[in-house]
């Protein structure tokens, strides 16, 4: 993840931003969740240089403090350093907000965008686009094995670690819990017996930039409400927990166990917990559980998706919304006279408890961080999931390019067009480092306009 570089410029004489009313936050957090683009990255600069630089919200060093703690955990860190944020200024009410606004308008377009590609994607507009940005989403995570690589695998022990989990899930099938606990077994041990091999990851350094007082800034005292209490710990869980079984016990006593949605709501309540290293690590445990053993939706269906997740506002984990939409749609969970409201439904559900961890999470541990104002520093275990994460994600680009250069099957021949868009794909990604949604919609043209002089 890039940070500013560090610089030693303030401008000691500004004064510092008048207080910001809870009104003027819900306006700028329900703006962020339009405008945040661009994967955890650009999600993050986006509210560095909104937040620190021009509205001086809070400082860079409570700004990277609070990141350093949303790196470490499991879920879209982007919408949790919102959350944290948002709770900093204006209570618990503040941050689910600001976490909630973060990720309802992806909701809502993806909903959209799921009923038009399911509705209509057969007709040769919307299938031609699809066949350009197939490739396209094929070179995005083979770019997101090497950058997450590039960043994690810093000695030969850590390659191992990848080289091992690419082989346990591309080789054996094992699932991907069984990988991420058996990564977070060997890191624990090998922290204590080889510390230095175990100090590749790490969040953000301390900031050495500022841009006048902030309002937030770095001597600003705790407020009340972020401090420690366990009368505070105990609330959390308690509705937290009542948040997550009051809906679940609902699904299985109304519909039963193994109705499709409760099935979803669980098998995401679960791939919450297991998003380290981002929305790609996560993607090959939905893939095992979606397609593989529910049949919510196929693999072409899966890629398709991951595309939508790349050009629409918010976290990419967001396509989880598409997997539930597609998967209520297509097994008419209301009857065949209300596909729209199943998959609109099955969207929400996944969405609520693919997400409501974070904010527990946030809620939580915030009081916890805020007693102390140093950096916070990735553990041995966090390290070796890492590492893990970069031979699964690796696993999952084969996966992807496989069903997109072979879509019949190594029986049903090459596909010569898609393997040259992937090459191009690939080639401006790495080489020019240019925008995934530019690549995205140049793909889409080219397919679309394949398809054409096809017809």
């Amino acid at each position: 993840m890039s940070s500013p570089a560090p610089t030693t410029e303030r401008n000691e004489h500004a004064t510092a931003p008048a207080p910001v009313g809870f009104r003027e936050a819900f306006l700028f957090w329900l703006k962020l969740g339009f405008i945040s683009f661009g994967g955890p990255a650009g999600q993050i600069a986006i509210m560095h240089q909104e937040l620190v630089e021009r509205r001086r919200w809070i400082s860079e060093r409570r700004f990277l403090h609070a990141l350093n703690y949303c790196m470490v955990l499991p879920g879209p860190e982007a919408q949790q350093l919102a959350t944290y944020i948002g709770w900093l200024m204006h209570r618990a009410r503040g941050g689910i907000v600001a976490g909630a606004l973060f990720v309802l308008p992806s909701l809502l377009i993806l909903i959209g965008l799921s009923w038009v590609y399911v509705a209509f994607g057969e007709t040769t507009l919307v299938a031609g686009l699809f066949y350009g940005i197939k490739p396209a989403v094929t070179a995005i995570v083979v770019q997101a094995a090497h950058r997450i690589g590039s960043r994690a695998l810093k000695n030969r022990v850590l390659w191992a670690i990848a080289a091992a989990s690419f082989v346990a899930i591309a080789g054996f099938n094992l699932p991907f819990p069984a990988i991420v606990l058996g990564a977070a077994l060997v890191g624990a041990i090998g922290g204590r017996l080889s510390p230095d091999h175990f100090r590749a990851g790490g969040g953000h350094g301390i900031a050495d930039k500022a841009f006048g007082p902030a309002l937030i800034d770095d001597a600003t005292p705790t407020p009340e409400h972020a401090r420690f209490a366990w009368s505070r710990v105990a609330r959390v869980l308690i509705v937290g927990g009542l948040l997550w079984l009051v809906p679940m016990a609902l699904l299985a006593g109304a519909l039963g166990w193994q109705h499709t949605l409760t099935q979803m709501s669980w098998f995401f309540t679960k791939a919450a917990l297991l998003t380290f290293g981002g929305a790609y690590a996560v993607l090959p445990y939905v893939y095992q559980g979606a397609v593989a053993h529910y049949g919510w939706l196929t693999p072409t269906q899966m890629i398709d998706g991951l595309a939508l997740g790349e050009t629409t506002p918010g976290p990419l984990i967001m396509v989880v919304a598409f997997v539930g939409f597609v998967g209520g749609y297509v097994k008419s969970v209301f009857g065949p006279d209300s596909l729209f409201l199943a998959g609109a439904v099955a969207a929400s559900l996944v969405t609520w408890f693919t997400f409501l961890p974070s904010f527990i999470f946030i809620l939580l541990g915030g009081p916890l961080v805020e007693t102390t104002h140093n950096d916070l520093k990735f553990t041995a275990p966090l390290t070796a999931i890492t590492a893990a994460v970069v031979g699964v994600v690796l696993n999952l680009a084969l996966f992807f390019g496989y069903h997109v250069l072979w879509p019949q099957g190594l029986g049903g021949g090459f596909d010569l067009v898609s393997a040259l868009i992937a090459l191009g794909a690939a080639l401006v990604l790495f080489r020019f480092k240019a925008n995934v949604i530019h690549v995205i919609a140049a793909c889409a043209v080219l397919g679309f306009a394949f398809r054409i002089f096809m017809a």
